[in-house]
């Protein structure tokens, strides 16, 4: 066997261990999914800005086609084509606060990746774990393609495609395709796919469940076999472009840059598409015909086609907008599908939250009002109806409301302040309000990025596997 192989193998075996009792095997997953010849194709970069501290340690690992930034080690992993954005992690001396208590942090913290698989998977965010807060620690572990690893210190698990964990700790659990789980703690449970549960100790709970029968028309995955559905599709045809993009590394033409906006070089623009002031386009995000209002974004992973989004609008990691127009402040979660089209085309008024992983695939003409809370599966008016709420009714919500496949349980208004707080944080840290002095954010330290290339064997035993590499910064002596 060849080193990567070996180093396959025994992912698949350590994970296999700590999912014993879940009696799940990622073994048909892991490998059936990227032909061996692929992890020698692609090349790796991680990028270097005097606004964020640098150490990156890969050691027997495979880094193929991935992204890296901040303080990163890779460590007996295989990455293939992933984003670890290091962008927010704790610094030494902050404080992280936990029951009321302050811990001060006495290093940096660092994202560590060891004996895990993770394709085209997202990492972003810090840990949100009091008992590792100066370490996100990614620990025998497999992820499928465009999951979400958001803040959630995840051991001993499995993520399927398009799933998401967020703001979680996760031991020994399996998160399957297109379930989003932020739930403070998943410990030994097997969460089935299309599931969008949030849980606040016993203070509130919301939970929605797919139609199996829907949910796999658009994505679905069983071992051995590759994911399939209008997802898949709908990236997969446009692979071609990013290809393009990551044969240059150069910024993309046509994008107008404004002051105070960054685009990524290694993102799709294509079209008309205009970038107002303060906007944020990062890497593998994909903008035609798009656009983008002052202070909006798209993140990783994010398509924003023939679509226009007014003043900061954030658009999560995942989110693909298509044939529409979003008012002001509008919250698209990770993973959603909104698709109208030139004939149904979607609009939705401003300050709208759309949760994660909310599917809405139009058949005919849809505006949603402004003010509105929408989840679940939408296709007309009609279901528009069953899977929304005004803010003003779910304020005054007190105990526990059911509407079709969703149950919420506890108080509304502090379920959407803690939505509205979180938007306004990530505005901030993306640098929408910056005013040319004050409130820097992703946005503006973006644009003083550089990217640095780094290459695996070609051939031989080590084929595909990348030397082993400690990166630190230049301390001037």
């Amino acid at each position: 066997m060849t080193q990567l192989e070996l180093l396959l193998e025994r992912i698949i075996d350590r994970v296999n261990v700590n999912l014993r009792h879940q009696k799940f095997d990622v073994g048909d997953y892991v490998r059936r999914q990227t032909p061996h010849l692929h992890y020698s194709k692609f090349y790796a970069f991680y990028g270097l800005s005097a606004d964020d501290p640098v150490h990156f340690h890969f050691k027997n690992s495979s880094l193929a086609g991935s992204y890296l930034l901040g303080r990163v080690n890779v460590l007996h992993s295989a990455l293939y084509k992933s984003d670890i954005r290091g962008d927010e992690l704790k610094r030494k001396g902050q404080h992280f606060v936990c029951d009321g208590k302050m811990i001060p942090l006495h290093d940096d913290e660092v994202i560590t990746i060891k004996d895990s698989f993770l394709n085209k998977t997202l990492v972003h965010s810090n840990s949100h774990d009091p008992e590792s807060p100066e370490e996100f620690t990614i620990r025998n572990t497999v992820a499928m393609p465009y999951a979400n690893i958001h803040g959630s210190l995840t051991e001993g698990s499995f993520i399927g495609s398009f799933a998401t964990v967020d703001l979680s700790t996760i031991h020994n659990s399996v998160v399957r395709y297109f379930s989003y789980v932020q739930t403070g703690e998943l410990v030994g449970k097997c969460v089935e796919p299309g599931q969008i549960w949030i849980k606040s100790g016993d203070e509130l709970e919301f939970h929605y469940s797919f139609d199996k029968a829907i949910l796999d028309k658009y994505i679905s995955q069983e071992a051995g076999s590759c994911p399939t559905g209008v997802l898949m599709e709908f990236v997969e045809v446009r692979q071609e472009d990013f290809e393009e993009v990551f044969a240059s590394g150069h910024m993309a033409s046509g994008a107008g840059s404004a002051s105070g906006a960054s685009v990524s070089g290694y993102a799709v623009i294509k079209g008309d598409t205009v970038i107002g002031e303060n906007v944020l386009v990062s890497q593998r995000a994909y903008l035609d015909n798009a656009w983008m209002g002052k202070g909006s974004n798209a993140q990783e992973n994010c398509y924003i086609i023939n679509s226009r989004l007014e003043r900061n609008c954030v658009t999560a990691h995942g989110g693909k907008i298509i044939n529409a127009h979003l008012g002001d402040m509008i919250f698209t979660g990770f993973n959603s599908f909104l698709q109208g089209s030139e004939s149904s085309p979607l609009k939705i008024g401003d300050g709208c939250v759309v949760m994660p992983h909310t599917i809405i695939d139009l058949e005919e003409p849809l505006e949603i009002p402004a003010g509105h809370l929408v989840w679940g599966y939408i296709r007309n008016k009609a279901d528009l109806a069953a899977h929304s709420i005004s803010f003003e009714e779910f304020a005054k919500v007190d105990g526990e409301v059911t509407m079709g496949r969703m149950t919420f349980r506890g108080k509304g208004g502090p379920f959407l302040d803690s939505f509205k707080k979180r938007i306004k944080r990530i505005l901030s840290e993306n640098g929408a309000f910056f005013d040319g002095s004050e409130g820097t954010g992703h946005a503006q330290k973006g644009k003083n990025f550089t990217f640095n290339i780094i290459q695996p064997y070609q051939d031989g035993d080590p084929r595909g596997m990348y030397p082993t590499i400690l990166i630190q910064p230049n301390n001037g002596s």
